[in-house]
């Protein structure tokens, strides 16, 4: 079995690395390929991970390339996991935005548009190749924005499902509140990515034989802490009855977050001197595990939720997991061709989604209006134009007035015109 990872120079690849290590019995892979443009980053997290594999007594081979060919040839599952631009595009989306009193941030709002517009071309090369080299390997997404950016993959024809760790870190969190094992909860979680409440918290008895919605006791027990934990006002929370995604409070607070935004250090400053004290402990010939300081890098239970998904997807798991995966007639107030976050069973050919109970008018016209936007984004990414990419901003629930929208074009296109090459015509 050869998995790629396509973005492997990341930061974020020992977690995942030591995931495939400690979980090697679910998923055998003879080889790990990491790609990335970068062969200084190459060569320090590509020496890690084999010493992660070393350390941990896994029998396959790390392997390291800067082409995009090599890595995918033959292989049965590609990870994206890219970041176009670095840590200087993101910087950027989470800059300019607030100079028009719009949240700066690189997957929701005008920030994540930009985002969108660097990725889907390059995401949908690298896809091309893989249907080339492996025609049977399927692709999975996690990379920002991921419903986009899956949406993408899926209309072009590619076997593909988007990931995201929401999910999984609520989840182990929840578990961690009622002091149980992860296996015994069940979310019933539904949105788009980073769009999501949990409308219940299922606990399965300890026998399996049954289950029983313990939200309402977490809220009783731990309604403070959740709303801590999410970063969004406690009455809200208890009105609602559901527990919001973190990325809601860009919809529910924008403009207090903007304030916070406009005072504090960029997320994207401090991952870049995260990242850089990072890259130096992976230089280490002595470090064989990944460091604590990951932990605060983002991404946890990213290895978790990436090996059961593959191992589904290649061993015909059949078992459910939260992903990103064609509506159908999931959601039947969107289109059949957007892309939803919800449970879905999981096997050799693809991810199913569950039924999901009709969505309150409360939730359903934030996540219609988000799914009319994120149509029009990629649109934008996919045939480029300025037009385009006001129309997707003027339709964002964050955006909506013509006067921002225009603004923010202008904004957008001058900060990012070295990866868009329709924007210097």
């Amino acid at each position: 079995m050869k998995l790629a990872v396509i973005g492997g120079g990341s930061t974020y690849t020992p977690e995942l690395v030591d995931g495939f290590a400690r979980l090697q019995a679910e998923l055998p892979a003879d080889e790990l390929v990491l790609m990335d443009p970068s062969e200084q980053r190459l060569e320090r997290v590509g020496g890690l991970a084999s010493r992660i594999f070393a350390k941990q007594g896994h029998p396959g081979r790390v392997t390291t390339t800067t082409s995009v060919e090599e890595a995918v040839e033959g292989a049965d599952a590609v990870l994206l996991q890219l970041r176009v631009g670095g840590q200087a595009a993101r910087q950027r989306d989470e800059t300019w935005p607030l100079e028009c009193g719009c949240v700066g941030q690189e997957t929701t709002g005008a920030g994540g548009l930009a985002k969108a517009l660097r990725t889907v071309p390059v995401v949908l090369d690298i896809a091309e190749q893989v249907a080339k080299r492996a025609p049977e390997a399927w692709i999975v997404d996690f990379t920002n924005p991921v419903g986009i950016v899956t949406r993408s993959l899926l209309q072009a024809g590619h076997r593909a499902v988007g990931l995201c760790n929401v999910a999984i870190g609520l989840e182990r969190w929840f578990a961690s509140l009622l002091e149980v094992e992860p296996a015994r909860i069940r979310l019933d979680h539904v949105g788009l990515n980073h769009l999501t409440w949990e409308r219940g918290v299922r606990l399965v008895d300890a026998d399996g034989t049954g289950e029983r919605d313990v939200l309402p006791e977490l809220f009783e027990r731990f309604g403070t802490e959740i709303a801590g934990h999410m970063h969004l006002p406690e009455p809200l929370l208890r009105r609602l009855g559901t527990v919001p995604s973190y990325y809601l409070r860009y919809f529910y607070q924008h403009d207090a977050v903007v304030e916070e935004l406009r005072h504090e250090e960029s997320r994207a400053a401090t991952v870049a001197r995260m990242e850089a004290e990072l890259l130096e402990m992976y230089a280490d010939p002595a470090l064989d595990t990944k460091p604590a300081l990951l932990e605060k890098r983002g991404g946890a239970y990213y290895s978790e939720a990436a090996v059961a998904l593959v191992r589904s997807l290649l061993l015909d798991g059949g078992d459910v997991q939260v992903v990103n995966v064609r509506n159908g007639s999931t959601l039947p107030f969107l289109p059949e061709d957007a892309v939803v976050e919800v449970p879905a069973r999981v096997d050799a050919s693809g991810a199913h989604p569950l039924p999901v109970a009709p969505l309150e008018p409360i939730y359903a016209g934030l996540v219609a209006g988000v799914t009319a936007y994120e149509h029009l984004a990629l649109d934008a990414a996919l045939h480029g134009g300025r037009d385009r990419v006001s129309n997707a901003l003027l339709a964002h629930p964050l955006v909506g007035q013509w006067d921002t929208a225009e603004r923010l074009t202008d904004l957008l296109l001058a900060n990012n015109r070295e990866h868009l090459p329709w924007a210097t015509a």
